[in-house]
């Protein structure tokens, strides 16, 4: 009797530390993503509709924090300016320190030293801008509009201003990577590659789809590691039913 218990015996508690790892290293990655994820990322709330249909009024943004020098053109970035109310604001960089912005060209579209840039995260896409304009970045600044033209009120409206409606790099505290709520599978927020073949590129991706999945293979192995216990007492429980059933068949 004995020679058939062991093994049984055996199993079980090699499933019991596989549970018990399951469980720990699942609390490491649950844990450890969330604290990664609050040191890299701010939670925001989009306060307009200047920067539909990449982001919503009422939006749940996650923006990774950044030094100004990181950004680069088409970043969508989270910034404060006491010229523009003091308040945080969400605005697209279309030009950096040194670049002549002008609109509309051909075609309607926005240029960056001469060169038309695609935008196809437009409200309106075939018009950049429902006025003309132009304007030449100083050094150390960036020249920011919303993706809803028609409505935002963004580097157009400050170009009388004597850095020609541009914010200094360090108005910047965070650049928007996701959109966390609504959720609808963690949208990110793009870099648009009209900007790709302008001098400086576009900038990486944020970590946040390792955070999240981090935080998501975490909360799995936590679920699978707990659930060991009770299904593994249910199969105990069955087998041991099937035994006592089968030795009072074969008495009979």
């Amino acid at each position: 009797m004995s020679g058939t218990q062991h093994p049984v015996g055996g199993r079980g508690r090699a499933g019991a530390v596989l549970s018990g790892l399951a469980v720990a290293v699942g609390c490491l990655l649950f844990l450890g993503g969330f604290a990664w994820g609050a040191v890299v990322y701010r939670p925001y709330t989009v306060p307009s509709d200047s920067m539909v249909p990449t982001l919503r009024p009422g939006d749940r943004i996650l923006a990774q924090r950044i030094d100004g020098a990181e950004v680069r053109r088409g970043d969508v970035v989270v910034f404060r300016d006491t010229l523009w109310g003091d308040t945080p604001m969400v605005k697209r960089v279309v030009g950096v320190g040194g670049d002549k912005i002008s609109c509309c060209g051909t075609g309607g579209r926005l240029t960056v030293n001469g060169t038309p840039v695609p935008e196809p995260y437009l409200s309106s896409p075939g018009q950049a801008s429902p006025t003309n304009f132009s304007a030449t970045v100083p050094d150390g600044h960036l020249f920011l509009l919303g993706d809803q033209r028609w409505v935002s009120l963004d580097s157009r409206i400050h170009l009388k201003d004597q850095e020609q409606g541009s914010v200094p790099r360090s108005a910047v505290t965070a650049r928007v990577d996701a959109v966390a709520w609504p959720f609808t599978g963690l949208d990110t927020v793009e870099r648009p590659d009209g900007f790709a073949a302008l001098p400086g590129g576009v900038s990486r991706p944020g970590p946040v789809r390792i955070v999240a999945g981090a935080v998501a293979t975490g909360a799995v192995l936590v679920l699978l590691g707990a659930a060991y216990g009770p299904v593994a007492g249910a199969l105990a429980r069955r087998r041991t039913r099937a035994g006592a059933l089968a030795e009072r068949t074969a008495g009979v």
